[in-house]
């Protein structure tokens, strides 16, 4: 946007504000180039000169620092010609101090170049009076680079010497201290140097992000782990969105690799390895490629060599998938050439010293988890122990196969399965020397399909049972093959095969016409049971259920066969019955040594009181935490516990009291090799930490969702990727990152798309307030503009006043006074169409709008007229009895009339 005014001056000033507005990086680069050009054009030497040094700051931050040296060297050389018409002194000294570092950073530039910047920038520093801190510090970077013993010197005399306005401000000169004390292995000192620096509020461009970097291995070294993952997260959100800060990037490549976290490794990876096409020098590109590689050899360590990285070819060309192994071998070989060619200028082995000690980079520790819910996959729980003196303890003295059998029959369930384990590997054992009998060969085929079925491995549990099916079958085993036929029928249910329940049907027929006294009879009825229940048919598992007998031998199965009523009535919508239910199940199944039976009914009974109107109260917290109680080990119950006690806490606004469970439930789940179970529970994370100020946790676990949310359906939650990303607006715009706007704006395309211009003029609005508190008033002032034509769209004429008032003061803060004062007049027809009926608001908004239009007016030089609006202002708020209002608009008024009196 320029100036329709034929001054150049005007167009240039114009330009450069534009940019100024603008993050570092090639947007903010084209305009000042542009301005550049248009300074050259209109023969203006001075406008020109003063351009081209901020053009040199855009380089240097926007990622191509070798461009700065032309325009470093021509400005310089024009101030030292007529330093009084070129006077930019200090701004050049002081970019004079990038030169240096800059120097170093490409190989094919000779060192003498970086010696000889160095001697001038002394000389020019004792000519000015100014201290030689700075020079001390950048011989100090130097002599790092090449591995000159002098560093130490050279740090020494940089710590003693008295810092001026040309020192590297406050936070970036420790920041370079630390770096040098890391690469010294001097932690502690390190840490010391840093401390006073993080615990300051620092805006410099380049800090805190750059100081948490450097102290990533000093974090790491000397065990502050949690620490160190908090660096990373907040500095990499910084660093991620810039160019220039490639060679920062590559350190957090280096970390993830040695904190065990190769997939974020991984994820960064992908994310930066195009711009390596564009690196910002060769050393940043260096270090990425030997940071990338050692990642990518953590992938393959860890058994995901057969990945693909993707990778835009040479020349904009298509991309391509790269193999892990080759893009390793790539990226690596190419960081040790690089290497090569910078030790080959310096004359000593230093960076290639570096590189390899990348590369062969050991894990400083195992695992740091970045987030809480962060987990590496939980090892499988221990088998329990059996209590002494139970029958049949030492199986290894066991020789005889019906025995073996025996107590492999009696410990089927879940408590006493490892038993069953034991009894069947020891017949196995036994079988290798000894023939077993056709019907001691058939129940070892029906114990191998039960194996099977625990291990998930359904074809091959099916095919046992076939097996076994046919032999009792030959045996005239009656018995033992429709037990078998029923866990065949639940197996080939699970499979969809519409005979699967016959097979079941037939079994539990014939143990009812047939009683065995072992609890057959119920246990095939509460298999049927249980498939009607997963194949969505609650009349029918009602049906069989009433057909079920509890004394007796079903006696010890009643706690699961309430439970399985209760899940029938529940999905019959039999709510009250079911509650019922369930507490006579867990009352009754309080005794089990099943620890999963004792705790399913208490969980799907505080699940289901949770869901009732009113929410949960004291009982269902109490049923959540017995159900915990008893889950000792990871399991998925244990997760689904941990998720419904932490969405419950929700439902009851009790967000910071949520986290703790929703943690875990995303930890369980994702330990299990379950993880799209946590997809939208880490949305109602994101949720939990935003309504308690933890907004980078709450962006990074946002982030984190989003990828998997847009085509996954959920009935529950269809609006959970617009729930995601207006959380991360949110978190964005309470952490001050430009990228809150670009997401708030994101939603209100897609709310115009659906027609609800309230939601697109409140989207646009929150926008205009983040890119004005980031003072990018030119972007903040177009957002309002739209936001004021939206409210007039929703009928909202509230939002038309505050918006075009804000409008107006944007256009102030940019300069343009005029167009201040005319959109304040705009603003003040608005409010003619406020509702008659809300008098207080009425007076609330023209009170604002008075005090606004009176700063407008006055830096417009109309003087009287901005007396008359403050004057306004503390009348309206002076009528509502707002004190506070009325004194500012008070103190404002009589500013002016000062000024008019004078």
């Amino acid at each position: 946007m320029t100036s329709d005014s034929s001054d150049p001056s005007e167009d240039v000033a114009a330009l450069m504000g534009r940019a100024a507005e603008l993050p570092y990086g090639e947007a903010r680069t084209v305009l000042v180039e542009d301005a550049l050009r248009r300074a050259e054009a209109a023969g203006d030497e001075v406008l020109a000169f003063q351009v081209r040094v901020r053009l040199t700051n855009a380089y240097r931050y926007g990622g191509e620092p070798l461009k700065a040296f032309a325009t470093f060297s021509r400005t310089l050389a024009d101030h030292d010609r007529d330093p009084a018409r070129f006077d930019e002194t200090h701004g050049l000294m002081w970019q004079m101090k990038a030169a240096v570092s800059s120097l170093t950073l490409f190989p094919e530039i000779p060192l003498d170049r970086a010696y000889a910047v160095l001697d001038d920038m002394e000389r020019r520093y004792k000519a000015g009076g100014h201290s030689l801190q700075a020079v001390y510090h950048y011989r100090n970077i130097v002599a790092r680079h090449v591995g000159d013993g002098s560093a130490d010197e050279w740090y020494t005399k940089w710590r003693a010497a008295e810092r001026d306005e040309l020192s590297d401000c406050e936070g970036c000169d420790p920041t370079g201290m630390a770096r040098h004390l890391v690469e010294a292995g001097r932690y502690e000192e390190a840490f010391e140097v840093a401390a006073p620096v993080l615990s300051a509020q620092l805006s410099c461009n380049e800090q805190p992000q750059s100081m948490q970097t450097t102290l990533l291995p000093v974090y790491l070294r000397t065990d502050r782990a949690e620490q160190a993952a908090d660096a990373h997260r907040r500095a990499y959100r910084v660093h991620r969105g810039r160019l220039a800060d490639l060679g920062d990037i590559a350190e957090h490549l280096e970390f993830c690799a040695v904190t065990g976290n190769e997939a974020r490794g991984l994820e960064i990876l992908q994310r930066h390895v195009g711009w390596l096409d564009k690196a910002p020098s060769t050393h940043a590109e260096m270090e990425f490629c030997a940071a990338a590689a050692l990642v990518l050899a953590r992938v393959e360590a860890a058994g995901h060599g057969g990945l693909t990285v993707r990778r835009r070819a040479a020349q904009d060309g298509p991309a391509t998938d790269v193999p892990v192994p080759e893009l390793r071998a790539e990226l690596a070989g190419r960081a040790t050439e690089l290497a090569a060619r910078f030790d080959a200028r310096n004359g000593t082995s230093c960076q290639g010293d570096k590189v390899r000690a990348t590369l062969a980079g050991e894990e400083v520790f195992d695992y740091v988890p970045l987030a809480a819910h962060h987990r590496r996959p939980a090892p499988a729980p221990k088998p329990e122990t059996v209590s002494p003196g139970e029958p049949g303890d030492d199986i290894a003295s066991i020789g005889d196969f019906d025995a073996l059998l025996d107590i492999a029959d009696a410990r089927r369930n879940r408590p006493g399965l490892d038993r069953a384990m034991a009894a069947w590997r020891r017949f196995d054992a036994l079988a290798e020397t000894a023939e077993p009998t056709p019907l001691q060969r058939a129940r070892r085929l029906d114990g191998e399909g039960v194996q099977h079925a625990v291990a998930n491995r359904d074809e091959a549990a099916v095919d046992c049972w076939e097996r076994a099916f046919a032999l009792f079958e030959e045996l005239g085993d009656e018995a033992n093959r429709h037990r078998v036929l029923s866990r065949l029928g639940a197996m080939r249910a699970k499979a969809g095969e519409g005979r699967g329940l016959a097979d079941m049907a037939a079994a539990a027929e014939y143990f009812a016409a047939n009683p065995t006294g072992e609890g057959d009879a119920i246990s095939t009825l509460l298999r049927l049971a249980t498939a009607h229940v997963e194949l969505e048919r609650p009349a029918e598992a009602l049906a069989v259920l009433d057909r079920a007998v509890l004394d007796g031998d079903g006696a010890d199965r009643a706690g699961e066969y309430w439970f399985v009523r209760a899940q029938a009535l529940l999905m019959s919508g039999q709510v009250d019955d079911a509650v019922d239910a369930l507490r006579t199940s867990a009352e009754t199944a309080r005794g089990s040594e099943d620890r999963e039976e004792v705790a399913a009914p208490a969980l799907l009974l505080a699940r289901t009181l949770a869901r009732r109107e009113g929410g949960a109260d004291d009982e269902t917290f109490a049923l959540f935490d017995e159900a915990l109680g008893v889950l000792a080990g990871p399991s998925p119950m244990r997760a689904a516990a941990h998720t419904e006690r932490g969405l419950a806490l929700l439902a009851q606004d009790r967000p910071g009291d949520a986290i703790p469970d929703l943690v875990e439930g995303i930890a369980g789940w994702t330990a299990e090799g379950m993880p799209m179970r946590a997809v939208h529970l880490r949305v109602d994370l994101a949720a939990a930490y935003l309504s308690t100020g933890r907004h980078l946790e709450a962006a990074e676990t946002a982030e984190e969702a989003l990828p998997a949310l847009p085509g996954f359906v959920d009935a529950g939650d269809p609006d959970a990727e617009r729930r995601c990303r207006l959380i991360l607006a949110h978190a964005q715009k309470e952490l001050r990152e430009a990228d809150a706007a670009v997401s708030f704006e994101a939603l209100a395309k897609d709310a115009a798309e659906a027609g609800r211009f309230d939601a697109v003029a409140h989207f646009l609005n929150e926008a205009a307030d983040v890119l004005t508190d980031l003072d990018r008033d030119v972007q903040a002032a177009e957002r309002y503009a739209e936001a004021a034509a939206a409210y007039e769209k929703a009928g909202d004429p509230y939002g038309v006043v505050r918006t075009r008032r804000r409008y107006a003061m944007c256009l102030l803060w940019t300069g343009d006074r005029e167009g201040a004062v005319t959109a304040a007049e705009t603003a003040r027809a608005a409010l003619a169409g406020l509702p008659a009926d809300n008098e207080p608001a009425r007076v609330w908004e023209a009170a604002l709008l008075s005090y606004d239009h009176a700063r407008i007016l006055a830096q417009a030089g109309r003087l009287q007229e901005a007396a008359e609006q403050a004057s306004a202002a503390v009348d309206g708020f002076t009528a509502l009895d707002e004190t506070g209002p009325a004194e500012e608009a008070a103190t404002l008024r009589d500013d002016i009339r000062a000024a008019l009196e004078d």
